[in-house]
C-alpha cells in the first residue's frame, strides 16, 4: 500500500515538474520572439508536445521536441498568427456595433453577433490543436475546427468549464499562472479536442467497414 502511494506520488511529481518546465518554454521562446513573432509557433509546440502526452507517448526528450517544432513551425504559425488577428477585429467590430446601438433598440440583433462571436471564438480554440493533430492546409484547418466545433457539443463544454475553472483559480492564485498557465489551460484544450479527433476518426472507421 505504501509503495503504491509512494509510486503515485512521485509520478504526481513527474507530471507537475513536466507541466512548469512545459509553461517555462512556452514562456521562454514566445519571449525568444518578442512575444509578437514568438507566440504562435511557441503554442504549436506547446500544444505538439501536448498532443504526444494525450496519445500516450510521455518517454521523450521535451526540449528537443519543442525547439524544432518551433523552428519548423515558424513562419507557417505566424501566418496563423494573422488569421486569428483578423478573426479578432472582426469580433472587435461586432462588439462596438453592439455597443453603438445599445440604445437604439437593436438588441434582438445582438442575439445572432453573440452567437457568431462565440462560434468564433470556439473555432479558433480547436484550431491549433487541428492544426498539429492533422498535416493539413490552413483554410482546411480552419473549416476542420468549425465543424469539430459544431458536431461535438460536449468537448466545447469540457473547453468552456475547463477554461472558466482554471482561469478562476490562478486568478485567485496568480503564482500559478508562471507556472501552469499556459500548460494546463491547454491540456484542457487539447484533452477535449482530442477527444472530438478520436470520436470522428471512429465514425470514419465505421463508415468505411461498411
Amino acid at each position: 500500500m505504501n509503495n503504491r502511494m509512494m509510486s503515485g506520488l512521485y509520478s504526481l511529481t513527474e507530471w507537475i515538474t513536466k507541466f512548469a518546465f512545459l509553461n517555462f518554454l512556452w514562456i521562454a521562446f514566445s519571449l525568444l520572439g518578442v512575444i509578437l513573432f514568438g507566440l504562435l509557433p511557441s503554442t504549436v509546440a506547446l500544444f505538439t508536445v501536448l498532443r504526444k502526452w494525450m496519445m500516450g507517448e510521455t518517454e521523450f526528450p521535451l526540449l528537443p521536441l519543442f525547439w524544432n517544432t518551433y523552428k519548423a513551425e515558424f513562419f507557417k504559425s505566424n501566418l496563423l498568427g494573422g488569421i486569428f488577428f483578423l478573426l479578432g477585429g472582426l469580433m472587435y467590430l461586432n462588439l462596438e456595433f453592439m455597443n453603438a446601438n445599445e440604445n437604439q433598440g437593436l438588441q434582438v440583433v445582438h442575439i445572432p453577433l453573440y452567437l457568431i462571436i462565440l462560434a468564433i471564438s470556439m473555432t479558433v480554440l480547436y484550431t491549433i490543436p487541428v492544426y498539429v493533430h492533422y498535416n493539413i492546409g490552413l483554410l482546411q484547418v480552419f473549416k476542420n475546427a468549425f465543424l469539430i466545433m459544431l458536431l461535438n457539443p460536449l468537448p466545447n463544454l469540457m473547453i468552456l468549464v475547463g477554461t472558466a475553472s482554471t482561469l478562476f483559480v490562478m486568478n485567485a492564485l496568480p503564482a500559478l499562472l508562471l507556472f501552469f498557465g499556459a500548460s494546463f489551460t491547454g491540456a484542457i484544450i487539447m484533452a477535449a479536442s482530442y477527444l472530438a479527433f478520436q470520436k470522428i476518426e471512429k465514425k470514419q472507421k465505421e463508415a468505411q467497414s461498411i
